[in-house]
């Protein structure tokens, strides 16, 4: 027997207008696809097929049901060969039902845990509501923002007020574990007197997290004024997961039609805000970066898809997250575009600034695939020069090895053999014999060397002499000091040259998927990557560098940034005296970097 719950997740992943359309014409028709029924004769189209739903139905024989039910009635095949068939389609094996009698009753109790969070999450959504219309103070600055009641309600916008303990009026018993359970209560601790209970939630706008179901599967809070942090999401739980949902999915699919595009955004307060200006389809990733699982859900709703950045290099990062999430699901008929908006806006701010046309404008601009593809491997190579074109060849591989096969995955490799220089054909050969060697290949040993952690050898240990090393190092050891530091931080050690700026992207990917790790966590996730594992084992002592201490990561960063605004001036010193612009800017590096020097103490005039 198949599991009921791998049914579930398998109609959670099909697409039923792709399924149906291989059998059936369908053309739109209003927010559904309208087609001529299959199961009875007819001359004009009463089949329809609601993509938002998953379902289809006959206005004029009432043949209804979802994707498995239309292959097993339409086509004649068994229930199994439908649902294995549909599997094949998205990747999953079909298990066998061997559970006992104890984890089946065990997996009913997780369904109706389920159905009990979902129910304490609505009551909490309805008491934020509530408490929005009796505020005044919230309602302006919605009103501020250029929000309307109708968007408000539309998106089931709320309040929590400020209070330790706000929701005690909404729900009997607070010490209900169900509250602490979804996510709404924090404890802090032992059992007893000295246990402390709150409401995470206090003094900020609520936006409901709704699943396509229309179930709230969570909360992300704005604080009203200053306030860390800024932006604060439900932490997960048995219903929500940061890297499966987007926020605004149910709200947007419409829109998504309409428009015929999905408009990916960074924050919830930028898809309200571009809901309020006409663009109603635009979902938001949740505190993550884009992951397989958002790309492959967006694709059930629409062929196309915009991701839309902030145009610094914070924003380029994530593009390029994107961009390796999505390539594994670009087909020949699918669109992906990425627009870079000025640094100085964000979607919403753009829009109220510039205008809902030039908005539409920006998107319409925005830059395919294949060009961000290029881009990406492009970054720091110089394809001037042999060594600037074997780096890009390096870099566009793996790239291109996760397109699909197709047309376009034909043709991106003739536009990277064109741009390495080299003769056609010759780039695919040239990958071929640098190929990895298979699984269990034999490989071949240096000298011998003593074992580490990290299930493979490295020379003696010896304490990091550079400081990207022991940066590096440093925020393995600590990765919560992440949050600590500054976006110019941020962009100094992504800049640096590798591997240590590769450590700190594949870090960065790891903070924003699965928060700040101890060490143990990200060795052993690290030990996945061999090439970032060879890396590391060179200068990562294996061990947690509990006694380190934030300000020595401050002083290694000031030194580092020191650097970088010592060769800014330099390279401004032949304009100074006849560029006034330079001359202020001269100006300003230099009293920038005497706060930095005064910071560092004695010494700071050398290299760090």
């Amino acid at each position: 027997m198949i599991p009921p719950g791998f049914v579930a997740e398998l109609l959670s992943r099909v697409d039923i207008a792709e399924v149906v359309g291989r059998h059936v014409q369908l053309k739109k028709g209003g927010a559904n696809l309208m087609g001529l029924c299959p199961f009875h004769g007819e001359k004009s189209p009463s089949f329809s097929v609601s993509p938002s739903k998953q379902f289809y139905y006959c206005f004029g024989c009432g043949a209804s049901g979802d994707a498995i039910r239309f292959l097993t009635e339409h086509t004649g095949a068994s229930f199994r060969d439908a649902v294995t068939e549909l599997a094949q389609q998205v990747g999953l094996n079909v298990p066998d039902d061997t559970r006992s009698d104890d984890e089946r009753q065990q997996a009913a109790q997780a369904k109706a845990r389920h159905a009990t969070l979902a129910d304490v999450l609505a009551r909490a959504g309805e008491h934020y509501r509530a408490r929005l219309k009796a505020d005044p103070r919230a309602i302006d600055y919605l009103k501020g923002r250029g929000l309307t009641g109708e968007i408000a309600a539309r998106f089931g916008i709320g309040y929590a007020p400020e209070g330790w303990r706000p929701l005690a009026s909404a729900f009997a018993h607070y010490d209900d574990p169900l509250l602490v359970e979804s996510g709404l209560v924090i404890v802090q601790g032992e059992d007893g007197a000295e246990q402390k209970r709150y409401d995470r939630f206090r003094d900020r706008i609520m936006f409901p997290i709704r699943s396509v179901q229309g179930e709230t599967i969570g909360f992300g809070g704005r604080v009203l004024d200053r306030g860390e942090p800024k932006y604060l999401n439900s932490p997960e739980t048995p219903l929500f997961v940061k890297g499966r949902e987007l926020y605004g999915l149910l709200e947007s699919r419409a829109g998504m039609r309409s428009r015929g595009y999905a408009l990916v955004v960074e924050g919830y307060m930028d898809v309200v805000a571009l809901a309020q200006s006409g663009f109603d389809n635009a979902v938001a990733t949740l505190g993550t970066a884009c992951t397989d699982e958002h790309v492959r859900k967006l694709f059930r709703f629409t062929e196309s898809v915009v991701f839309s950045f902030d145009g610094d290099a914070a924003g380029q990062r994530a593009a390029g997250r994107a961009l390796e999430a999505a390539l594994p699901h670009v087909s020949d008929l699918r669109s992906l575009r990425f627009l870079f908006l000025p640094p100085e806006h964000d979607p919403d701010s753009f829009v109220r600034a510039e205008g809902a046309d030039a908005f539409e404008r920006a998107v319409a601009q925005a830059v395919p695939l294949s060009r961000q593809m290029v881009a990406v491997a492009r970054e720091g190579c110089d394809l001037g020069t042999p060594e600037g074109r074997a780096r890009f060849i390096t870099q566009a591989r793996p790239l291109w090895s996760a397109l699909p096969e197709g047309a376009l995955k034909r043709q991106m490799v003739t536009e990277l053999t064109r741009l390495a220089g080299l003769p056609e054909g010759e780039l695919q050969g040239l990958w071929t014999q640098t190929a990895a060697p298979p699984p269990g290949a034999p490989v071949r040993q240096g000298p011998s060397r003593r074992p580490t952690a990290w299930g493979g050898h490295a020379a003696t240990r010896r304490a990091p002499r550079r400081p990207e090393d022991r940066i590096v190092q440093l925020l393995l050891m600590q990765a919560s000091w992440w949050d600590r530091l500054t976006a110019e931080d941020h962009d100094l050690m992504h800049a640096l040259p590798a591997p240590h700026g590769n450590l700190i992207a594949w870090l960065e990917r790891d903070l924003m998927e699965h928060g700040a790790r101890p060490w143990a966590a990200l060795r052993a996730a690290l030990g996945a990557n061999e090439q970032l594992q060879a890396t590391v084992a060179q200068w990562a002592d294996d061990r947690d560098d509990s006694e380190a201490d934030f300000a020595d990561l401050r002083r290694l960063l000031d030194g580092r940034l020191l650097e970088s605004l010592a060769a800014q001036q330099r390279a401004l010193a032949d304009t100074v005296s006849s560029d006034p612009q330079a001359r202020a800017t001269f100006q300003r590096l230099f009293e920038r970097m005497r706060q930095l020097k005064q910071r560092l103490g004695p010494g700071a005039d050398g290299a760090p």
